[in-house]
């Protein structure tokens, strides 16, 4: 496969480590515009890099060992959690199923969960008895399951738990008796089917049926397996649909109007919880794309900021300009107009802020305001078991106040 770029990639990663180790290295905002092909993948991709990279987990390592704060109030948050405990008993399924009868898909998330806060933990304090948690969790699932089914909700399933698990398994790369090969083969031949199905065909519906959270959590999926797997296209298919996609979570759809420096986002008629969804799902795609070397944080003139911005300010309980949206027109679609901005779920709390505040106030060392503020609000962030029981408050992997804290 044909690479170019790799100036600028060379730029934007020595930039980025800069900034992990605390120097004085600043980041461009490449503004690129829509349209672009987009052949972005490495020579040879970074590992571990996805979420998380070797100076994220390092800085971490060195600050909770040391007791400061907010890196040891954050890891307190994390060695709280039920699922953090090395005692995790895995429960694999062969079949997996969301949103049919007989669905069984919490077992999925729980342990997806428990591997990846047992892996963390093991990153960050060398207690074997976690890493060893995590390695059986996913070794159990990669020798079990077979089929990701279910109603169209089967889509969200291989998108979200697709792009969570494989964060769990790169962490775990080189653990002793960790079987990569097998795990990375189940992601390539289970979740991955279901992730291209769904940016090909969107179920059978036009390509601006589904909310922006369909194509994001997906988009997330395809980039963590094509890094997990080394697999350039992969990669490469996420990045090129970020950009150039029809679909509503492309980034020009995502964020379809503009009010200065504040973005309307694409389900802020709908509900504030899939809003700050949202914010976690295309967060979490920035943040990969960022340990390989590219910026799309910073891609359309900083296109998710100001939308990251809006969603905030908004969430903050300050007003926001709304201008009306309708979508879903033509054969194939359900056909939804916003007329007003939704204050259902209004300042629910989720952890997806402190990954965009460090990103955007630090790395970049931008004014981000709203951003500072809510991050601040929400301190320190907690993951999946904290946020309700039910599968929206297992929708980000989150501990963004440890892992991100600079």
């Amino acid at each position: 496969m044909a690479r170019h770029r790799l100036t600028r990639r060379s730029v934007l990663r020595i930039a980025g480590a800069a900034a992990v180790a605390g120097t004085a290295g600043t980041v461009t905002a490449y503004a690129t515009g829509g349209g672009e092909q987009a052949k972005a993948a490495p020579a040879a991709f970074t590992h571990p890099g996805m979420l998380h990279s070797a100076g994220d987990l390092n800085r971490a390592t060195v600050r909770v060992a040391a007791g400061d704060d907010p890196w040891a109030a954050g890891y307190q948050r994390l060695a709280a959690n039920p699922h953090a405990q090395s005692t995790w008993a895995p429960r694999p399924l062969e079949t997996v199923n969301r949103g049919g009868d007989g669905q069984n898909y919490v077992q999925l998330y729980r342990d997806i969960h428990a591997a990846y806060q047992n892996a963390l933990r093991w990153k960050i304090t060398g207690e074997a008895a976690h890493g060893n948690c995590a390695r059986d969790i996913l070794n159990a699932w990669s020798g079990t399951l077979k089929t990701v089914t279910g109603n169209a909700d089967r889509f969200l399933a291989a998108g979200i738990y697709g792009w969570q698990f494989a964060n769990a398994a790169e962490l775990m790369r080189g653990h002793d008796g960790f079987e990569l090969a097998r795990f990375q083969k189940m992601m390539a031949d289970v979740f991955y089917p279901l992730n291209n199905q769904f940016l090909t065909e969107h179920n059978g519906a036009c390509i601006t049926n589904y909310w922006a959270n369909w194509d994001l959590c997906t988009m997330a999926s395809v980039m963590a397996i094509g890094i997990l797997n080394d697999d350039a296209a992969k990669y490469d298919q996420a990045v090129d649909y970020f950009k150039n996609g029809e679909g509503n979570g492309s980034i020009g759809n995502a964020v379809p109007h503009l009010h200065g420096d504040l973005g309307q986002w694409q389900e802020s008629g709908r509900d504030q919880g899939h809003t700050m969804m949202g914010m976690g799902q295309m967060g979490a795609i920035c943040e990969m794309a960022w340990s390989q070397g590219d910026d799309l944080y910073g891609y359309d003139d900083s296109r998710f900021l100001k939308a990251a911005q809006y969603v905030a300010k908004y969430n903050l309980g300050e007003d926001v300009p709304f201008t009306k949206y309708t979508w879903g027109t033509g054969t194939n679609c359900a056909y939804r107009e916003h007329t007003v901005i939704s204050d259902v779920a209004r300042g629910q709390a989720r952890p997806v802020w402190d990954q965009l505040h460090y990103h955007y106030a630090r790395r970049r060392g931008l004014s981000v305001p709203h951003l500072t503020a809510i991050a601040a609000k929400n301190r320190p962030e907690g993951g999946g078991g904290d946020y309700g029981p039910n599968s929206g408050g297992y929708d980000q992997l989150g501990f963004g106040t440890v892992m991100y804290a600079k």
